[in-house]
């Protein structure tokens, strides 16, 4: 089974933001891994895997406009459903 259920993917798009600072956000508070947060100042990808992607969409959405938004369940996928 997989430690962190949750594979959550969205992009921001901002003004100012800053990759490093991000990535420190994340790994201070949160607990997943696959860490994936890359852009520039003006739209940061985000890729992570956690078992509570709500406080990912809510720390986000602090930071701009939050969109393409996709969480899906690894545990149903490794099963053979949707996810």
């Amino acid at each position: 089974m997989e430690e962190f259920r949750y594979d959550t993917q969205l992009l921001i798009e901002g003004s100012n933001l800053d990759e490093d600072a991000i990535n420190d956000y994340f790994r201070e508070h949160f607990k997943g891994d696959c860490l994936l947060a890359v852009g520039d100042e003006d739209l940061i990808k985000i890729h992570f895997h956690t078992n509570e992607p709500w406080l990912v969409l809510e720390y986000c959405a602090t930071l701009g406009e939050i969109y393409d938004i996709v969480v899906e369940d690894m545990v149903r996928q490794s099963r053979g459903l949707h996810g």
